[in-house]
């Protein structure tokens, strides 16, 4: 199969696609496809017009881009999707592999422009993406198909600088959580403990710090993967804990009873029906309050990829090979049609 691996992007998740998308089109060549890899975001886009096995693993760097940065990769990208060669590259290709992350990659803009186009691409479709990229709506819609989210409150700084009366109720019940209402990788996380240090700018979601532990399952179609237990030596799982070796352990199987797991998992699944995944994949993550109960945090539509990525480290606790995960969701993808949510 002719094979488009589109990577890297605008996001702050920038330089974790790229590495994503080095590993997966490296993969998918070894499977035997022809693929070229691409960042829309790159002065040069097209990164290899056809990757060797041999290349070496793209690393992750211990910060996301900046914002004047991220807005001079938007404007090449937009540039390149909607015109030139990478448009015609893109129109050619029998399935367009987005190991984006974060950004236009997640929130359904890009995948609008390749239905647009009637390019067909893996994953779901731009509906699915803008509700599940959008942390108060994903959660707004687990809420209302019975699965359980801890109670949260929409609070935007730019528009009321001073923090609603929920806020503050939050807050005298203990330490919150804040984050950006759309950002992905963790990106700007915050365990705060005064109405102080929640000043922020732009719109967060706050929630109660669950102090339990963390879980993540993926979903590939109709099938769940082992639970992932994330082991953190920080507060909250942000991006330098996410990134950096020894910030944080990974355990799959998660050593849980049978019965947990398989509660975890059918949670995961639900989430993944709810917001219309269907066929394509999705990764649910948990976290526990201090009894044991678990809350869906979020669900991510374009989960990380690199090898030692959660959806990786998922599959191979299920015996599944990275290159044959890659390959089963490069068949698992919506085919550029849109999904009812």
């Amino acid at each position: 199969m002719r094979v488009v691996v589109l990577c890297g992007g605008e996001s702050s998740e920038r330089d974790v696609s790229r590495s994503s998308g080095w590993a997966v089109a490296k993969a998918l060549t070894e499977r035997g496809h022809e693929v070229m890899l691409i960042d829309p975001a790159a002065p040069e886009p097209i990164l290899a017009k056809q990757v060797s096995a041999d290349d070496p693993a793209v690393p992750v760097p211990s910060a996301p881009p900046s914002p004047s940065e991220r807005a001079a990769l938007r404007e090449r990208m937009y540039a390149a999707l909607t015109g030139g060669r990478v448009l015609e590259e893109l129109r050619r290709a029998e399935r367009v592999f987005l190991a984006l992350h974060g950004g236009w990659g997640e929130d359904g803009h890009v995948q609008a422009l390749l239905e647009l186009a009637g390019v067909p691409f893996t994953g779901a479709g731009h509906d699915v993406c803008a509700v599940a990229w959008h942390k108060g709506r994903c959660q707004a819609v687990l809420e209302a198909a019975g699965i359980p989210v801890p109670p949260r409150v929409l609070y935007n700084a730019s528009e009321q600088p001073e923090p609603p009366v929920a806020v503050k109720d939050l807050l005298a019940r203990g330490p919150v959580v804040v984050k950006p209402v759309a950002d992905g990788s963790s990106v700007a996380v915050r365990k705060v403990d005064s109405l102080e240090a929640l000043r922020t700018d732009g719109e967060v979601l706050v929630e109660p710090f669950l102090s339990g532990r963390e879980f993540t399952v993926a979903v590939i179609g109709a099938t769940t993967l082992p639970v992932v237990e994330i082991e953190l030596t920080t507060a909250v799982f942000d991006y330098e804990a996410k990134y950096q070796p020894g910030a944080v352990r990974e355990v799959c199987p998660a050593d849980i009873p049978d019965h947990f797991a398989e509660q975890l998992q059918e949670l995961a699944l639900r989430a993944h029906r709810a917001l219309g995944f269907g066929t394509t994949y999705s990764r649910a993550d948990f976290r526990c309050d201090a009894s044991g109960t678990p809350y869906c945090l979020e669900v991510n539509a374009l989960p990380g990829l690199t090898p030692g990525s959660l959806v990786p480290v998922a599959a191979k606790g299920a015996g599944i090979g990275y290159a044959e995960l890659v390959e089963r969701l490069l068949a698992a993808s919506g085919g550029g049609s849109p999904t009812p949510c």
